[in-house]
């Protein structure tokens, strides 16, 4: 019972303390890797650069799972204490719902407050877009459609990799999409990203589709539109350019009844109820439901594998 344990553990460190400080942290350490070894492939050929990003996929995975395996598997034959306790601050590392909901509910303290331009600043933490252009209105939709997108990246995915493969799994599940992040997208590094956007997508196809599920089952359970959860996901998921984002930022745009957009990008969802920081309260408690859900399954799902072995 040792993988609950460790579950329980990382759960509590998160919901308690929060992310460990930047020096330490494995996510701060893998960026440095990826900048440093992006340099290599700059000004190089395309197709050069495309098989340079496999070869930066691999070397980060390796370098942060490998080590982390073989720390565990000798601590597993010395000491479970030891192991339960070094096990669940690795996996802590790997996710963070705490910080996702303290992230979102800062931006609408200060949108609260009409500080647009220091809600514009906070929420580059969580957005990829440009943010200095944003209404008051828009910010809110792109704080909604984060907190949506960023529970199956910070929360759903890593603890389903955890659940097949352990912590390394999870390890290697964070490091792809540290990787996509900060390399997996249109513009400077297109070519050298490709690789790790196809795996950072092929990795988030099941947990993208079981977030959106718990967007909708939480969404019943706190009395929102579950029925326009599941209509506007199967409407509107295919509308972002992600074959993943799009089913958890409509099942959420469902279940609160609004429309969200990102100009010249997407619009999801229907404007039954207008885009007010209530909205991002709501979404927050939401994705906090959707996550006591998704640990209950994970656990039920390992008492049974225990049982049935």
């Amino acid at each position: 019972m040792e993988i609950l344990l460790i579950l329980v553990l990382a759960i509590t460190l998160d919901l308690t303390i929060g992310e460990p400080p930047r020096a330490i942290h494995p996510v701060v350490w893998m960026g440095k890797v990826v900048s440093f070894l992006v340099r290599v492939g700059k000004g190089r050929a395309n197709l050069h650069q495309f098989f340079l990003g496999m070869g930066i996929v691999l070397v980060t995975v390796g370098l942060f799972t490998i080590p982390v395996f073989l720390i565990l598997f000798y601590l597993k034959s010395l000491n479970l204490v030891a192991y339960v306790v070094v096990g669940s601050l690795f996996l802590k590392t790997t996710f963070s719902l705490k910080e996702l909901r303290r992230s979102a509910l800062v931006i609408k303290t200060l949108l609260a407050k009409d500080k647009l331009p220091e809600a514009r600043f906070e929420l580059r933490s969580l957005v990829g877009r440009d943010t200095a252009s944003l209404d008051k209105s828009l910010m809110i939709s792109a704080t909604v459609e984060s907190v949506a997108e960023n529970t199956c990246d910070s929360f759903t995915a890593p603890l389903f990799y955890f659940l097949f493969f352990g912590v390394p799994g999870a390890i290697a599940y964070r490091a792809v999409n540290t990787l996509d992040a900060m390399i997996g997208y249109h513009g400077e590094f297109e070519f050298l990203g490709k690789f790790a956007a196809r795996v950072d997508t092929i990795v988030n196809l099941i947990p993208a589709r079981i977030t959106a599920l718990l967007i909708i089952l939480a969404s019943w359970l706190r009395r929102q539109s579950a029925s326009d959860a599941w209509r506007i996901m199967l409407r509107d998921r295919r509308k972002t350019e992600s074959p993943n984002a799009g089913w958890t930022m409509s099942a959420i745009a469902g279940a609160l009844r609004v429309h969200l957009e990102k100009v010249g990008y997407y619009e999801l969802g229907d404007s039954h109820n207008p885009l007010t920081i209530d909205t991002v309260d709501i979404s927050v408690q939401l994705i906090t439901t959707a996550a006591l859900i998704w640990i209950g399954l994970l656990f039920l799902a390992e008492v049974i594998y225990r049982v049935a072995t």
